[in-house]
């Protein structure tokens, strides 16, 4: 660390790999200090609070802000208590600083009102700040498919591109593990899970949403993301068509199919046309008979999700009580 002289006063200046970064001094007592504390051994925070207008959100965030009713007690929370977990914060050209965990606190404090928000100041290197900003938000209680897939996919090119830098003479020979393994050790699920959920990342836009509102199932859209961009569509036309939602061996025959270059509109609509074990009877609801129990802005997807949230609450409380 460098300290400068300007008409502003002292400024320090950082150096990371790639970015070289300038504040003043009086700002100091909010960066995370890479130096231990030679008394205690460990690494001085401190929290400073910061104008909101000067945060911006993380360029690669998997992460959806939405105004659903978490946010709201979110909200609650904050307006009865404060902020009670600062932002963590880096910073980046232009006096400006880029948040790796705290996205949904500062969007809730700037609905509030907030002009200011707590933060803790790190600076970090690109893929570093990448890796904090993944671990800091899987431990979420609710995370949608899409966030998991495309935060596992950040952290895996990340873990990829540190394992292919030169090894020191010290862990020359120590075999390395695999990123797909460290994901796993670090999140909980299987090498074999983490790799499924990368695979989604290849679905298009309005597959993913099918299955983040779970109308499509987890192993089905496994089978569907290897498809090419042009089938998937093909898929949904042939879906809407068919009214109906491929099943796991459906799903899995048109993969097939694809592999072979067999696979065409028709005979994909042919496959969805199929009556599925179990759906001879069914139990249906029209949307005039659910939408006087939601707000008028809820879309049929919305109010299934509500639903099957409710219906798990419902089995825990009186089956598994």
């Amino acid at each position: 660390m460098v300290k400068q002289q300007c008409l502003f006063g002292t400024l320090l200046s950082i150096k990371v790999p790639g970015r070289h970064f300038l504040f003043p001094e009086s700002w100091r007592k909010g960066v995370k200090m890479t130096e231990p504390n030679r008394q205690s051994g460990e690494s001085e925070e401190r929290i400073i609070e910061i104008e909101i207008e000067r945060l911006r959100p993380f360029k690669e965030h998997p992460f959806q802000v939405k105004d659903d009713k978490e946010m709201f007690l979110l909200q609650e929370s904050i307006e009865k208590y404060g902020i009670l977990n600062p932002l963590i914060v880096r910073p980046v050209p232009d006096g400006y600083y880029e948040i790796i965990s705290g996205h949904r606190r500062k969007h809730a404090a700037e609905k509030l009102g907030y002009r200011k928000v707590p933060v803790i100041i790190r600076v970090l290197s690109e893929d570093d700040s990448i890796l904090s900003m993944v671990d800091s938000n899987l431990h979420r209680e609710r995370i949608s498919y899409s966030e998991k897939a495309f935060a596992y996919k950040l952290k895996n090119d990340v873990l990829k591109r540190k394992s292919g830098r030169k090894k020191s003479q010290v862990d020359h020979k120590t075999p390395r593990k695999r990123a797909i393994e460290i994901i796993s050790e670090d999140c909980g699920d299987s090498p074999k899970q983490v790799q499924r959920y990368i695979s989604l990342t290849k679905l298009i836009p309005e597959m993913l949403q099918k299955l983040d509102d779970e109308i499509i199932s987890f192993c089905p859209a496994v089978e569907i993301a290897a498809l090419s961009e042009k089938e998937q569509k093909e898929l949904l036309v042939a879906m809407e068509y068919a009214q109906a939602i491929p099943s796991l061996s459906q799903a899995q025959r048109i993969r097939q199919l694809s592999k072979e270059k067999q696979l065409s509109l028709e005979k994909m609509e042919e496959i969805m046309c199929e009556v599925k074990k179990g759906e001879i009877t069914r139990v249906a609801f029209t949307n005039e008979q659910l939408h006087k129990y939601f707000p008028n802005s809820y879309t049929p997807a919305m109010m299934k999700r509500e639903i099957l949230t409710l219906l798990k609450l419902w089995k825990k409380e009186s089956w598994e009580s």
